[in-house]
């Protein structure tokens, strides 16, 4: 039964930060690590002590992890960062609150005891003879330790501690990964066997000059070793445990919102039955009104996100929407509320754009986002807000008046929405035709709800309260949340993209609304606003004119269709052919294009001559040691060609630690279902003879560090994985099962629980699933009651899975 973690954070703002510059404020940033690996970095907020900076992450482990750490940043123009302080949460803590943790938290010092990492490889035995007795450790090997020395590497050694006999190995320097293969050997008092104490390995980094720097240890009761004969593994290395919470709140608190999903997934065929169900309703509608009775306003963004993709991988996103919106519909009486709620078809509609829409999106509106930001104009029209002080000089004049502002703005605006309305409307042929299906189905319920000639608008209304309030308007809002942009907007870039979505919002409307609103000052951009109105209802119509059959032809999630780019942009290739060079030059910039099918380069965007790696042949996409090239955010693509010879692309991003992540996990995405993926890698360089990370001469020597394939950033091009989403529905499902019980099946006669016993899927018949089949249903039998079949079917699955996993971990114990 395989596991599946996902963790969601948000980092939302800090206050009452310590002031580390000469003028009395800070410039904090925050670093996000997981077990100590920097997943994310937020923006910048420059001179403010009580920062707002509103970024959230998903990330996908399915290895799990241990500890999320926070660190608060003062960013430095000249020379090193200061460390303001950090929040550490154990995989517990978060795990122990169902609806993950929402609260202020006081930020601590930092500690270099306590900032340790890794883990060592060990065996130990215990010896006893009628001479003498013995405890015997063989110290084999460590791996991602932490670096302690200005170079980024350590020069680590190990000590075994028990009573007050001790050893110590060889030292091994510039290296975090280092291999001892030594055995240390404590001799042992006849009185001392019988001793419930602990024995300590510690790992130290050795310091010529001050004293050595603590990496981590492990603890391990001797008690265990009289109950097995030889005990080896990796062991985590562990901090000093000596750290003391700063409960003051003298260094500051930050504000996150943190929540842990942990499922163990079944296999496929269990999951079968509920998927049948969820098809079926597309016909009969009874599972789905069902789920939708359970679903809570908290998990509704959740459940829609889920259902569009299960309805995606089926191949029944449009019926699926079909039901919702028709639902929606005919439930609706005044036209001026159509889909202003979050319900259920809203947030599946608002999911569904974004699954699958993407690529589009970015296409229309990436160009003009990016000269917004680039040209970061002072732009602004509420007469209360004019700061004539920001303005850069627009005339000659010796200052300017906010009539000059205010006029520039207006001219500024209007270049702006006229480029993305035009852009908009002639992007037809670009938006993906399950989208334009999506939208025809919409039209035809809506116009068969609302025949009224007063409401000839509502069924373009509908369509644009979509496409334009819930797609294109949010993102220019935030451009980051959408990938448009990899960091936020600046105070005035924002207030740029604000007036901006405003106007949209209206065109949206088709400046329905306009003039009853407060905000007057926005009447000059009206002309334009309804001089668009014409065009956009012209886009509308050609949008939904399109054959329903289409859908049928092509692919669903555009991020499958080979021909499609799922991301680009400019990076740095290792140059790796002819003489080594400085490792400052060795980097040459390219632009890059990655497809489902190919990574492939070019010295500029527009050369005509592309060098490809076929994606098949990808078996790791890993970080690289800062201390292999003296650079940061390096990456390594390592390929398998058909004779088997390994060949590595190293590849750094210029910018920050995101577009790193952005890029490992794009391409990670493409490459998961490759079959000859790699279980180690080396995280450093083969030069001058040896490995720099574990310093072994071999170029073909197993790598010393785990690969991490399956760990991706979660967003809209996640690939499709039926069993996770069939499992989060039945998740939700059942913590709404006494309800459905209650409403659906307190007054039939027969008892549900024993008349459909023969339903149920055999726990003790094909453990691993592979030959389980749908459970047969009786005649007239309910879907109600074929539901909560299939829940606690499920239920006993999963008890069943976890209590051989407890008899296997119990039978290893007790028989290594």
């Amino acid at each position: 039964m395989a596991k599946n973690t996902s963790l969601y954070f948000r980092i939302v703002e800090g206050r009452n930060l310590p002031a580390k510059d000469v003028s009395g404020t800070s410039d904090p940033y925050c670093i996000v690590k997981v077990d100590n690996e920097v997943v994310a970095r937020t923006a910048t907020v420059w001179k403010n002590l009580n920062p707002f900076w509103g970024e959230e992450y998903t990330l996908h482990l399915p290895m799990g992890f241990h500890s999320l750490s926070f660190l608060v940043m003062d960013e430095d123009t000249i020379g090193h960062d200061d460390v303001i302080g950090k929040i550490t949460l154990s995989k517990e803590a978060i795990g122990s609150q169902a609806k993950g943790l929402d609260s202020w938290m006081n930020l601590t010092r930092v500690d270099p005891d306590e900032e340790v990492q890794g883990e060592i490889h060990l065996s130990l035995e215990l010896l006893k003879d009628t001479v003498k007795s013995s405890l015997r450790c063989q110290v084999i090997e460590a791996r991602d330790l932490a670096p302690r020395d200005i170079s980024g590497t350590s020069d680590p050694f190990g000590r075994i501690i028990f009573n007050n006999h001790s050893a110590e190995t060889s030292i091994i320097k510039k290296t975090r990964f280092p291999h001892w293969g030594e055995t240390l050997e404590l001799e042992l008092g006849a009185e001392e066997l019988n001793e419930e104490g602990t024995v300590i390995v510690e790992v130290w980094d050795w310091d010529m000059v001050g004293k050595n720097d603590f990496l981590g240890k492990v603890e391990i009761p001797f008690a265990s070793l009289h109950k097995t004969p030889v005990l080896e593994g990796w062991f985590r290395l562990l901090p000093l445990g000596n750290n003391e919470a700063d409960a003051s709140g003298k260094l500051g608190a930050l504000r996150l919102k943190v929540r842990l999903v942990e499922d163990r997934i079944l296999p496929s065929t269990y999951y079968q039955p509920l998927i049948e169900l969820l098809v079926e309703s597309v016909e009969d509608s009874s599972a789905l009104t069902m789920l939708e009775e359970v679903t809570t306003v908290e998990s509704r963004q959740d459940v829609a996100m889920t259902l569009v993709k299960i309805y995606l991988g089926q191949g029944l996103v449009v019926p699926f929407l079909d039901y919702l919106n028709t639902r929606e519909v005919n439930h609706t009486t005044d036209p001026n509320t159509l889909f202003r709620s979050n319900s259920l078809a809203s947030k599946a509609m608002e999911q569904f754009m974004k699954a699958v829409g993407m690529l589009y999106l970015h296409e229309v509106l990436k160009p003009i986002i990016n000269r917004i930001f680039d040209e970061r104009k002072y732009i602004e029209l509420d007469p209360c807000k004019i700061d004539l002080n920001r303005t850069r000089r627009i005339s000659f004049k010796s200052g300017v008046s906010e009539a000059e502002v205010r006029d520039f703005s207006v001219e500024m605006l209007q270049t702006y929405l006229t480029s993305i309305i035009e852009s908009i409307v002639s992007s037809v042929d670009q938006c993906p035709s399950v989208m334009r299906v999506a939208f025809k189905q919409l039209h035809k319920r809506v116009e068969e709800q609302f025949t009224e000639p007063e409401n000839e608008d509502v069924k373009y209304l509908a369509i644009s309260g979509f496409f334009f309030l819930r797609f294109f308007a949010p993102a220019i809002l935030t451009p980051k949340l959408f990938q448009l942009r990899d960091q936020h907007a600046d105070t005035r870039t924002s207030r740029t993209l604000l007036l901006l979505a405003k106007a949209l919002q209206s065109v949206g409307n088709l400046g329905l609304q306009l003039g009853h609103g407060k905000e007057q000052w926005m009447s000059p951009l009206h002309p334009i606003i309804l001089s668009s109105v014409a065009s956009v209802k012209d886009f509308l119509d050609k949008l939904i004119d399109v054959d329903h059959d289409i859908v049928s032809s092509v692919p669903q999630r555009a991020v499958f269709m080979p021909s499609v780019t799922v991301k680009e942009g400019y990076l740095h290739k290792h140059k790796a052919e002819g003489p080594q060079l400085l490792s400052r030059f060795a980097f040459k910039k390219r632009y890059f294009w990655l497809t489902s099918e190919t990574l492939s380069y070019a010295k500029t965007s527009d050369w005509q001559v592309r060098s490809s790696i076929p994606i098949q042949r990808v078996c790791a996409v890993e970080r690289v040691d800062e201390n292999a090239f003296q650079q940061q955010n390096v990456m390594q693509v390592i390929t398998q060609d058909n004779d088997g010879k390994l060949n590595t692309m190293y590849i750094q991003c210029k910018q920050n630690v995101n577009e790193l992540n952005q890029w490992l996990s794009a391409i990670r995405k493409v490459s998961i279902y490759n079959e000859r993926m790699l279980p180690s890698f080396h995280p450093g360089v083969h030069r001058s003879g040896k490995w720099t990370c574990c310093l072994q001469a071999d170029r073909a020597v197993t790598g010393c560090s785990r690969t991490h394939s399956a760990v991706t950033l979660g967003d809209w091009s996640d690939p499709l994985d039926p069993d996770v989403e069939t499992q989060m529905i039945y998740k939700q499902l059942l913590q709404g099962r006494d309800k459905l019980r209650k409403k659906y099946l307190e007054t039939e006669d027969a008892d549900p629980t024993s008349s459909n016993k023969e339903t149920r899927i055999s726990p003790d018949v094909h453990p691993d699933g592979a030959e389980c089949n749908a459970p047969p249903t009786r005649p007239g039998q309910s879907v109600a009651a074929r539901l909560l079949v299939v829940i606690e079917d499920l239920e006993q699955a999963h008890a069943t899975f976890q209590l051989r996993e407890i008899e296997d971990a119990t039978r290893v114990i007790l028989n290594p």
